[in-house]
């Protein structure tokens, strides 16, 4: 069964509090961004594991391979449980990245950003694009030959990244989104059930809970029809 992590892009602790607090234990998995890490730093995992959560870090590091390794080993220190490192750091940057692992942390790649598609990635690149799956299935084997434990994917691609990375990887999926709800700035988006049927283990979803009246209803709401 997929589990929900919902996305803290409150602009300061205090709201990302009221809402973790709203959401109750309706939601164990919280992710925190660069906006509101710069904005708090450390006292927002602190804070968040103080609650009995689990942490999604997603900076997407992508850095030479000491700066790399260094901040995997203070999210480890800090109890993180789930980081993001960029696949297009390349093999060096990625062995580094594993070793300095600690704690529970484990360390997904992240391939092909789900507010791309095959045109604006082609654009990244400087080559043509025409198949973003095999883009991501192609990232993904830089992460499975160093030992990252899972990825991170759009929908469409799942059983591609799953084909390469093996049954134990993690799969963590953006862009979940119900038919009621607005894309925003998401290119490839799936509704809940057609992820974790997929083979997600964990999706992501941030504004259809974050800006809703009642956002623990919200989260009930999604991971219900997940495990539909």
């Amino acid at each position: 069964m997929a589990d929900l992590a919902v996305a803290l892009d409150a602009g300061n602790l205090r709201q990302a509090l009221a809402l973790v607090d709203a959401i109750g234990d309706a939601v164990r998995w919280y992710k925190i961004g660069p906006v509101l890490c710069l904005s708090e730093g450390a006292a927002v995992v602190q804070e968040l594991r103080a609650r009995g959560k689990r942490v999604f870090l997603d900076l997407k590091w992508h850095d030479i391979p000491n700066t790399v390794s260094r901040a995997v080993s203070v999210a480890g220190e800090l109890g993180v449980s789930l980081a993001t490192v960029h696949l297009a750091g390349t093999t060096r940057m990625l062995e580094a990245a594993v070793r300095a692992k600690s704690g529970e942390l484990r360390l997904v790649g992240v391939g092909v950003l789900t507010s791309l598609d095959a045109a604006q990635f082609a654009e990244a690149v400087g080559r043509p694009v025409k198949d973003v799956e095999e883009e991501q299935r192609r990232l993904v084997r830089l992460g499975v030959s160093v030992g990252l434990d899972g990825y991170v994917a759009a929908a469409p691609e799942i059983r591609a990244v799953r084909t390469v990375a093996g049954g134990r990887a993690l799969i963590v999926v953006p862009g979940i989104r119900r038919a009621t709800d607005a894309a925003g700035d998401q290119a490839r988006t799936a509704p809940p059930r057609e992820a974790a049927q997929a083979g997600a283990d964990i999706l992501v979803i941030g504004r259809p809970v974050t800006a809703a009246a009642d956002p623990r209803r919200e989260a009930e709401a999604i991971a219900a029809e997940a495990r539909a």
